[in-house]
């Protein structure tokens, strides 16, 4: 049965339209984007499948071109449209840190990072730059490593912070095994840094550590 053929509360654009996009399944808001399905299948039940086939919506958006692309109902424009809405989603929470103090806002930089370093299959290690009113002036990737580790050199964080003229910083990097546990080495470097900057009067508030839908303050845990 096509969608047209279900009641109207039932169906995934009426019904965001009706409740809210909150309201919807992935299934239902991945039918959305794909707007048909194929011969034989829905949009919905399309979608339900490729769900299953990548094991959840997170692998299925953050799954490179080729692997995308080579399933059924998708290609290349489907690709380019959903890469764009993420980095529209990316310049979005941008905008929104920029606007207020991340030690005021602690969910919302939990979620950007989410967003810019959960899905990253090699280990990224980057900075969120504040200004005096630790707002965001920026956030710069700085060192990429192997699957398990990154070479950080403290100086680098130094030079980079200097050039901005940042008052703080936030260091942030993904684990990309999934687990946002802080291993000793991330302790130990964040002490590194830390020193580093003292030198030139800069503070460091935070290091996180990005993993599969969780993200770990060093801060709370008492190892900054």
């Amino acid at each position: 049965m096509a969608i047209t053929d279900w009641p109207e509360a039932e169906r995934p654009r009426e019904k965001l339209l009706a409740q809210g996009a909150s309201s919807l399944s992935d299934g239902e808001l991945l039918a959305i984007f794909l707007r048909t399905g194929v011969k034989g299948c829905s949009a919905v039940d399309l979608a339900r499948q490729l769900l299953t086939q990548f094991g959840g919506l997170g692998a299925l958006i953050h799954a490179d071109q080729q692997a995308f692309c080579a399933q059924l109902g998708l290609g290349p424009a489907k690709y380019v449209q959903l890469q764009a809405v993420l980095e529209i989603s990316r310049r979005c929470q941008s905008e929104q840190l920029q606007r207020h103090s991340v030690l005021t806002s602690p969910d919302l930089v939990r979620d950007y990072l989410q967003l810019q370093l959960s899905h990253r299959g090699r280990e990224i290690f980057a900075c969120l730059l504040l200004d005096s009113q630790h707002r965001v002036i920026c956030f710069e990737e700085l060192f990429k490593g192997t699957i398990d580790s990154a070479t950080v050199y403290p100086r680098e964080v130094v030079k980079l912070a200097l050039s901005h003229n940042a008052a703080a910083i936030i260091l942030a990097h993904n684990h990309p095994s999934g687990v946002a546990e802080p291993s000793l080495a991330d302790q130990n470097i964040t002490k590194r840094i830390k020193e580093a900057l003292t030198l030139v009067d800069i503070r460091l508030l935070d290091h996180m550590v990005v993993g599969a839908g969780v993200t770990v303050s060093l801060a709370e845990r008492g190892m900054i």
